[in-house]
């Protein structure tokens, strides 16, 4: 059972896991053994409340499929088990992040001395520019 917040679990058997070979350099243990790991998760066909289920498909999000279906592919430790904890730590970061309440932002008004400042700069910039101008007899 994977525990997203304290009212919202995902049990085991949504999660599909399966073994598979990893990529990449490794010698003879790439070679012969399944350590890679590939977790597929159907958003639609889950338990999760529906707030949730429509958070994680308005993400634009390349794990995510357009049928609603998260794939994650963990493959940088060695153990298997290792991999499996890394896959459904990212699928549990992965739903939280797209819950998460975004702080509002306030728009905010430049000072009057940063304003004054600026035009300061500005003034100072065309002056030198000035200075570099070809001088008339």
């Amino acid at each position: 059972m994977l525990k997203i917040s304290q009212q919202v679990t995902i049990p085991d058997t949504e999660i599909e896991l399966s073994a598979i070979r990893s990529q990449g350099a490794g010698g003879q243990n790439v070679n012969k053994v399944s350590s890679a790991v590939h977790l597929r998760f159907d958003v639609c066909a889950s338990s999760l409340p529906d707030t949730y289920k429509e958070r994680l498909l308005a993400l634009s999000d390349q794990r995510i499929s357009q049928d609603g279906v998260i794939i994650i592919k963990s493959q940088e430790h060695r153990s298997q088990e290792k991999n499996r904890e890394a896959a459904l730590e990212r699928l549990r970061m992965l739903i939280q992040s797209a819950v998460a309440t975004r702080k509002k932002r306030r728009p905010t008004k430049p000072t009057k001395g940063s304003q004054r400042r600026r035009i300061e700069s500005k003034k100072k910039h065309g002056r030198n520019k000035d200075l570099r101008k070809n001088i008339r007899p």
